[in-house]
């Protein structure tokens, strides 16, 4: 498994930390600013984890056998929603059950960030958990769906020059900007840099304020530019 160097910010998993981000996802989904559950067409998992002690985020390779616009993306673990399942949380759980083999309790999510619209328009929910120390772990990838897995530290997302923006325009000539992440094994960027964003915004108020605006349900977006 790939990692990027990085190291400190210990804090962001503590148990201090938890709390104030499990407080503040149930004050937004009491809000209704999650949208209702109805409108969910699929859900990702956003695995937190520490590797070595060193808080990270955990990413995929999609594999390349599945083909379609998705195939070799980055993502997080997730797919679409099941008739069966539940909720948000049962949807996101379930697929990473099958994509990584591993298998989470509900005590280990957090809450969920806000609904995002993937490329058809389609409402994604990203579910934010915890698994604790990749060491302790064992993950068994399904290679019909996964080619690799790597981690990024959180201070390695945190930094500047391992960030950089897309520029995009709409037909209607609207032009608006998109998070990058850089210099890992493999560039994050599409809808999983935008969950990656809203989740170091999450976790690092302090050190991390988002500076892209992430378009509105329905926008056809195209480049327009590179990764500043």
């Amino acid at each position: 498994m790939a990692e990027a160097d990085g190291g400190g910010g210990g804090g962001f998993l503590s148990s201090g930390s938890e709390q104030r981000c499990r407080a503040r996802l149930a004050a937004a989904a009491a809000g209704g600013r999650h949208g209702g559950a109805a409108a969910v067409a699929a859900a990702v998992l956003v695995p937190l984890c520490s590797v070595r002690g060193r808080p990270a985020l955990l990413f995929t390779l999609r594999s390349r056998r599945l083909g379609g616009p998705h195939s070799g993306d980055v993502s997080f673990p997730g797919g679409r929603r099941d008739p069966a399942d539940g909720d948000a949380v049962a949807t996101a759980l379930r697929e990473t059950r099958e994509e990584l083999g591993l298998a989470l309790g509900p005590p280990s999510v957090w809450g969920q960030l806000r609904l995002l619209p993937d490329r058809q328009g389609q409402m994604v929910a990203p579910v934010v958990a915890n698994l604790g120390p990749l060491e302790d772990l064992t993950l068994t990838p399904n290679p019909d769906e996964v080619e690799e897995v790597f981690t990024l530290p959180l201070v390695h997302l945190l930094r500047e020059e391992n960030q950089g923006y897309t520029h995009f325009r709409t037909a209607g000539g609207y032009g608006y900007t998109l998070p990058v992440f850089l210099n890992g094994p493999h560039k994050v960027w599409g809808l999983t840099a935008i969950i990656t964003e809203l989740t170091l915004e999450l976790l690092a108020p302090g050190r991390y304020r988002r500076k892209t605006h992430v378009p509105a349900r329905g926008s056809s977006a195209q480049p327009k530019g590179g990764s500043a």
